[in-house]
């Protein structure tokens, strides 16, 4: 099995680090469920209003995936 690549393992890392603390703060009534939703939906339109450029298809696939996560309710523990 071949090594992820660093920033794989960063990007990895930081996102199961974002998710669990979005996790916390609903959890301890922190902010609401409505405010977890829209920094998910802020940082994704971030990166799909992003200037048009080389990074193009990594904007692209970075909010599709904070997309999938919103979908997928991975942040916020519906209740």
């Amino acid at each position: 099995m071949p090594i992820p690549a660093p920033n794989d393992v960063a990007g990895t890392a930081a996102l199961a680090i974002c998710e669990s603390l979005l996790l916390a703060l609903n959890d301890r009534n922190v902010l609401p469920e409505r405010e977890i939703l829209g920094i998910l939906k802020d940082a994704a339109a971030a990166h799909e209003q992003a200037p048009p450029g080389d990074q193009d298809a990594l904007h692209v696939a970075v909010a599709a995936l904070i997309n999938n996560i919103i979908l997928g309710g991975n942040s916020v523990r519906r209740r």
